[in-house]
């Protein structure tokens, strides 16, 4: 934190322009050091942009930049920071950033600007997590999520979750400490209708965290089949380019091939699988084995069949018909007509060669997905696996808790449960001893955020 960092906040490679940031109590010393502005000034004015010149330590030209000052803690970083526009070719960038250093900065670690923004309480912990979460967002629904966590939606919940635990636990304190005043103890039964209501809260949370992980790492969708069904086919409609080699000829799915689409602002991870059937030949054997792995790890599975011939001459496997699997049958080649033995199971018709039922077919695969895209947009809280794991130990305790209460267990013990809630909940926004999960949290960070 005493150091003066630095670090290119731009996306690497060739653009119009680059900026760099430089934060720390050093930032204003170092930017007079290697900055020429085109106009004389004695002050250096906040938010103003400044254009001039970056010069090396022979006082040669390296650069026309704009040059703005965010004086400390009215930053992003809480401390003085520089942002510097230059040039966007990669090799004028290194040579600014070079020239930064080599008069007293050091390069910026993964997120430890963001880092600093925390530990300087401009954001709490979540909101830093939003800020990758917004960077990394790959749909609408996904970026309006990132975008309600980092204005302090979820911190706010949290926050108000504590103020309430820590006023139950004020007052069995104060119960523990000081008999003598015989302070009400509130009556058990007032104090365990209370924790139920935090109890459901947090798991209102909780379920919030499924959510989350779509929006984050996409909904797993898995095409499966037998052979010829026309799964790479159907791939190929749902991307709208051709993805998959499309033949006649059974077996020219080899391996999984995975692709990311907006489905309606849902992120959907869409994989296409080698068509099962029993093979003895080594490459297309071991096709069939990864396609039975993906089945496992899906969250909804495309049954892909071709409805045009007899049921028994797809040799479909029955699994994927059972209710094992989340999954909607799809009845593919629909423009040759549906089999007869088709005509009592409950599916979706489509025609990748025609297009007809796609549409259809997207909005049972978006509804499929926790409500679909309506219930995201009106539930935006939606916790990470980090978050989870807290709620879950903070909310084992307060059931916990009211369990001893119910018993009658002596008030030090139940203060002792109360403030282990406490304390996991306090770990989701950093009110905790946390260092080393602050470095795996920013680790993740891009350079220069």
């Amino acid at each position: 934190m005493e150091d003066t960092i630095v670090a290119i906040a731009s996306p690497p490679g060739q653009g119009a322009i680059a900026i760099l940031r430089v934060s720390g109590s050093e930032s204003i010393p170092i930017a007079k050091r290697i900055f020429r502005p085109k106009k004389a000034q004695e002050n250096w004015l906040p938010r103003v942009l400044v254009l001039g010149d970056i010069v090396n330590s022979s006082d040669e030209k390296i650069d026309q930049v704009l040059l703005s000052v965010f004086l400390g803690p009215a930053s992003y970083t809480g401390e003085d920071l520089i942002e510097i526009t230059c040039h966007g070719g990669m090799l004028v960038t290194q040579a600014v950033l070079d020239t930064i250093i080599s008069v007293g900065a050091r390069s910026a670690e993964p997120g430890e600007f963001s880092k600093r923004s925390f530990l300087n309480g401009k954001m709490d912990l979540t909101q830093a997590e939003a800020v990758m979460d917004l960077i990394s967002a790959r749909t609408a629904l996904a970026l309006k999520a990132a975008n309600s966590q980092l204005e302090g939606r979820l911190g706010n919940r949290i926050n108000e979750l504590k103020q309430s635990l820590l006023a139950i636990l004020a007052h069995v304190e104060a119960y523990i400490d000081f008999p003598e005043e015989d302070i009400d103890p509130d009556a058990n039964e007032s104090i365990i209708q209370k924790l139920v209501r935090l109890s459901e809260s947090v798991g209102n949370l909780i379920q919030t965290a499924e959510q989350g992980r779509i929006l984050r790492e996409g909904l797993h969708v898995v095409i499966s089949g037998p052979p010829n069904a026309g799964k790479s086919s159907l791939l190929n409609s749902l991307l709208g380019y051709e993805r998959a080699i499309v033949s006649d000829l059974a077996g020219t799915t080899r391996d999984t091939i995975e692709e990311m689409i907006n489905l309606k602002g849902i992120p959907v991870r869409l994989t296409d699988t080698a068509g099962i059937r029993e093979v003895e030949e080594l490459i297309e054997s071991e096709g069939v084995d990864r396609a039975k792995r993906e089945l496992k790890r899906a969250d909804l599975v495309l049954t892909v069949v071709d409805a045009s011939i007899d049921r028994k001459e797809n040799g479909m496997i029955e699994s994927a018909f059972s209710g094992e699997l989340n999954h909607i049958k799809v009845f593919n080649k629909a423009d040759l007509g549906i089999h007869n033995s088709y005509k009592e199971e409950d599916g979706i018709q489509v025609s990748c060669l025609e297009g007809t039922g796609i549409e259809l077919l997207v909005g049972l695969i978006v509804e499929s997905c926790l409500g679909g895209s309506d219930h995201f947009a009106k539930n935006l809280i939606a916790v990470n696996s980090r978050h989870r794991t807290c709620l879950e130990s903070a909310q084992s305790n307060i059931n916990k808790t009211i369990d001893s209460l119910k018993e009658g267990v002596e008030p030090e013990f139940i203060s002792v449960d109360l403030r282990e809630s406490l304390d996991s909940i306090g770990e989701i926004v950093g009110k905790a001893d946390i260092e080393d999960l602050l470095g795996e949290i920013f680790s993740s960070f891009c350079i220069g955020k």
